[in-house]
């Protein structure tokens, strides 16, 4: 397999990697958004135990005849339970049978109750409960409230993705990531397969210049000239494609992209300098192509 060929052979199966990880996130994304079945059963069984909750209510109030009227969904996680008819409530019974409730079934952690007058008045109590009881605020407990039409409003602390889809998505991570490791590691087995098959070409000849990559040297006759090793790295990729215009965004990419830190003026001041060593040999030239970047001159060949 010739350089291109595995060049090319490297970057569709690193594409397909990149494909395959982008389809399982979006395809595990999918699966765990469309878990609608169970939202609806959750919403269910929430007004089924608001709807319990007015029900007790009643009950310690004394009236065991009227009705809870259907809860009402008003907001992202807030309820209102409304009465059929006028009662009375205490405040520290009201506390009790709500945190009671709650609690078997698991709803107990963060959430706030206000008791509105139908009248419109505005709130007649109202208190709040967290998992970490000094936030809690619970005031007035010991005051009876008088007979009349109220409404019960309960928010809870909205939980973000259902738990359900969270574990769905987070359980999903290590494979992501162990997908991820695979792809880096092709990139990284590129990347050195590709340095490998540069320096498996002993020699290049250009023009009466001898050029050896692996001793970074220009031999002309009897003279030899070091080459630093970025310059090596810059008549390297010239040396592989003689007589075309290389763009100085992809010399200062190539060049530079270990460092971090891309200069304008470093690739100049490196062709520079490269031009001064291949100085020795007339019949090759370093042209700078305006506004594009190089093109390396010369009667080049492989040996």
């Amino acid at each position: 397999m010739n350089k291109a060929d595995y060049i090319y052979f490297m970057n569709a199966k690193a594409k397909y990697l990149v494909g395959f990880i982008i389809l399982l996130f979006v395809t595990m994304a999918c699966v765990a958004f469309s878990l609608d079945g169970n939202d609806d059963f959750d919403l269910a069984r929430q007004e089924v135990l608001l709807r319990n909750i007015g029900h007790e209510v009643l009950l310690y109030s004394g009236d065991s005849t009227s009705r809870v009227m259907p809860v009402k969904k008003i907001g992202e996680n807030e309820y209102q339970i409304r009465f059929e008819n006028e009662f009375t409530f205490q405040p520290d019974s009201l506390v009790k049978i709500i945190s009671r409730s709650l609690e078997k079934n698991n709803r107990a952690s963060n959430y706030i109750i206000n008791v509105l007058d139908c009248s419109g008045k505005g709130v007649v109590y109202g208190y709040a409960m967290f998992s970490n009881e000094k936030d809690s605020i619970v005031p007035c407990r010991r005051r009876n409230e008088p007979k009349a039409c109220y409404i019960i409003d309960v928010k809870f602390e909205s939980p973000g993705l259902l738990s359900a889809k969270k574990g769905y998505l987070i359980g999903g991570i290590p494979l992501l990531a162990f997908i991820g490791l695979m792809l880096t590691r092709v990139v990284k087995k590129r990347k050195n397969i590709d340095e490998s098959i540069d320096i498996e070409i002993d020699q290049f000849k250009m023009g009466q210049t001898l050029f050896y990559p692996q001793k970074r040297q220009l031999v002309n006759g009897g003279t030899i000239i070091e080459l630093t090793a970025k310059e090596n790295k810059l008549l390297l990729i010239f040396a592989h494609s003689p007589n075309v215009i290389i763009e100085r965004t992809r010399l200062q990419k190539e060049i530079w992209e270990d460092e971090g830190v891309i200069v304008g003026r470093s690739l100049d001041m490196f062709i520079s300098k490269l031009r001064k060593k291949l100085e020795i040999d007339t019949s090759v030239q370093l042209v700078n192509i305006h506004g594009k970047g190089y093109r390396f001159e010369s009667s080049l060949n492989l040996s």
